[in-house]
């Protein structure tokens, strides 16, 4: 559970207590009680099981895939991925690689409905890149949607994070839009629902080819000392 569930739950779970006392009525605290309900379900935080392995990029935020495209930016050519989240959806978001924050950027914006493309560029956002150990740069964009107010993103430029790590939080409706080189080999398509950290959104092949190589170099050389010894 994210603690804002406790601090909107117990508040309001409170208020019901209150109205019921000075009320004299039980049926005043529904209402309250029900909200408060709602909110401790929406801020739960499930366990997530993070896929271990070379080269691979998970998703930073559950809810369906609306869009795979391959884009143009001011870097060069990039896919991009975007993942629509509804109140239904756990907001909790997660890192989908591990390395190094290279650049945190938050931008002020409107709040046009998260299934909007336009959101992607005028709503209220925070903008994270995230760089590994082998050199594959992912970023990912935290965007506010119709409902959402407040975008939580917990680390800054210079931290360093794992693989499905929790990062922030998104609250109510909303939109995660990530951008991968281009060179990625995808592993999800639209219409498909994904997971936050437990989800393989794509794979960097050339990654895996060098962790392969590396790992039959390493097994040579072992039965070269094994035949030495």
């Amino acid at each position: 559970m994210v603690r804002d569930g406790y601090i909107y739950g117990l508040s309001l779970l409170a208020v019901a207590i209150a109205l019921a006392w000075a009320t004299g009525n039980w049926a005043w605290s529904i209402a309250p009680v029900l909200l408060a309900a709602f909110f401790l379900w929406f801020f739960r935080d499930p366990q997530r099981t993070i896929p271990a392995g070379p080269g691979l990029i998970v998703s930073p935020g559950d809810g369906l895939v609306t869009e795979t495209a391959s884009i143009v930016t001011p870097e060069g050519p990039r896919q991009r991925i975007s993942i629509f989240l509804s109140v239904f959806d756990v907001h909790v978001n997660r890192s989908p690689i591990a390395g190094v924050l290279t650049s945190v950027h938050y931008q002020k914006g409107q709040y046009l409905n998260a299934m909007n493309p336009a959101s992607a560029d005028r709503n209220e956002q925070n903008i994270a890149t995230v760089r590994g150990e082998d050199g594959v740069e992912v970023t990912f964009k935290q965007i506010a949607g119709l409902l959402a107010r407040r975008i939580v993103f917990k680390l800054r430029e210079g931290d360093t994070v794992e693989r499905g790590q929790r990062v922030g939080l998104i609250k109510f409706g909303s939109r995660v839009n990530v951008l991968l080189p281009a060179e990625a080999q995808l592993r999800v398509s639209v219409g498909q629902r994904v997971k936050g950290g437990a989800s393989v959104l794509a794979e960097m092949a050339s990654v895996v080819s060098a962790a392969s190589q590396s790992t039959s170099a390493k097994a040579l050389a072992n039965e070269s000392d094994r035949g030495r010894s």
